[in-house]
This record gives structure tokens, C-alpha cells and sequence, in this order.
């Protein structure tokens, strides 16, 4: 028999589940937030550097992809969720919008684990394209893949003409990528869901105009070069 007291608990139930499913949202997404200024850390605070400090001084946006999956061999990765974030005119970085990384090929260099990912969008142009609904990396923009630092100093893109630079790192170094033919999009869902509204990303990524900034965030820009 069910205690009278559960009973009067029981039309609570949904109201209480409906409240914890955004409140579990919310906390994933800042653990990915974490997450990604972890590897933003990390890669940029390599003691030979693989990215090189014009790229890390001049980059407009910075987006970070940790723990890419790649599911064997040959196939390569096909799904992952990150952070972007952009500059304002005077350097400062702002807060952070949800992006997703999928489809294409990866390329057979990286490895069977998964890998992080960091994007470089050295102008607004290449990052106004992502903005698209279908936005595809080297298609829509130019893409070339890092490392590109001291053991690239004489390669042929030592200028950094590209528009995007992709860097990928799995178990402790750097690894070939290609990333040509994978979407990088927006999480409009994610976006939503961590600020608690409806926030069109122009605001997030050129305005800087969002609800709140969260200690994650914070953190998050902190990491940014």
C-alpha cells in the first residue's frame, strides 16, 4: 500500500521532472565548456608548439571540439559537440555559442580514439559562413589542416593564407587531418538551453549581447589566446 504522504507527492512528479531535464542540460553543457577550455589549454601550452603564435594573435574566432568519435580505421570520425568564440575589435574574447562537428571523413592519420579538435577562423567572412545552414569545411570556406608550426615553418601555407586552420590532437600529439567534406554547424538547441533563451548567434559571436555570462564561460575565454 502506498503511504498517504507519497500520494499527495505523486501529481508533483512531472512538474519536478519537467524542472531537473533542463537543470541536467544546463550542467552538461558547462561540463562541455569545461571540457573544451581543458583542451584549449592544452594544446595551446604544448612545450613545442605546434600552433603557431601569428595564427594564436590573429585569429577573429576560436572554436574547440574535444573528444571527436571515430568509429574504426578507415571510416573516421563522425560526430562531435564544442564551443565558439569570438573577438571583439579590441581583442577581447566574447561568450561562447554550441557547435556541433559532423559527417565527412576525417582522415586515416588520426588514429582509432577519439580526438580533439581546434578550428582557427582567421576572418569574419569565414565565420559569417558558418552562420549558414549548411556549411561545409573547404567548401564553403578555405580549410587547411595543422600542424603548421615550427616543423611547418617552411610549408607552403607559412604565410597563413587560409581562411580556417584545423588542428587535431589524439593520445598526446598532433595528427594529419582531413576534414574536408565534415559540417561544422551551430547547436541552436544547446544555445537555447544554456542561456535560457532564444539568443540569435550574431549577438553571441559579433554582438556579444547574452543573459548571462556563466563562471564556465569565463573560464572558457580565459583559455582563449
Amino acid at each position: 500500500m502506498i503511504p498517504p504522504r507519497t500520494l499527495r507527492l505523486l501529481p508533483l512528479l512531472p512538474l519536478l521532472a519537467g524542472l531537473a531535464a533542463p537543470a541536467a542540460a544546463e550542467d552538461k553543457l558547462a561540463r562541455k565548456l569545461t571540457r573544451a577550455a581543458e583542451v584549449a589549454e592544452d594544446l595551446i601550452a604544448m612545450e613545442e608548439p605546434e600552433i603557431p603564435g601569428k595564427l594564436l594573435a590573429g585569429a577573429r574566432c576560436v572554436a574547440v571540439v574535444p573528444s571527436v568519435i571515430k568509429g574504426a580505421f578507415g571510416w573516421g570520425g563522425r560526430h562531435g559537440r564544442g564551443v565558439l568564440s569570438c573577438r571583439d575589435d579590441g581583442g577581447k574574447w566574447g561568450p561562447p555559442a554550441f557547435v556541433t562537428l559532423s559527417g565527412g571523413s576525417f582522415g586515416l592519420q588520426i588514429g582509432g580514439e577519439s580526438t580533439d579538435f581546434m578550428f582557427f577562423f582567421m576572418n569574419r567572412r569565414s565565420i559569417e559562413s558558418l552562420l549558414k545552414s549548411k556549411f561545409m569545411l573547404g567548401a564553403d570556406a578555405n580549410l587547411a589542416a595543422g600542424p603548421a608550426g615550427r616543423s611547418a615553418a617552411a610549408g607552403t601555407d607559412a604565410r597563413l593564407s587560409a581562411e580556417i586552420y584545423a588542428f587535431a590532437k589524439s593520445r598526446g600529439f598532433f595528427a594529419g587531418v582531413s576534414l574536408q567534406g565534415a559540417r561544422l554547424a551551430l547547436n541552436h538547441k544547446a544555445n537555447e538551453r544554456y542561456y535560457g533563451k532564444r539568443v540569435r548567434p550574431e549577438e553571441i559571436l559579433f554582438e556579444h549581447q547574452v543573459p548571462r555570462l556563466s563562471a564556465e564561460a569565463r573560464a572558457f575565454a580565459r583559455a582563449l589566446p
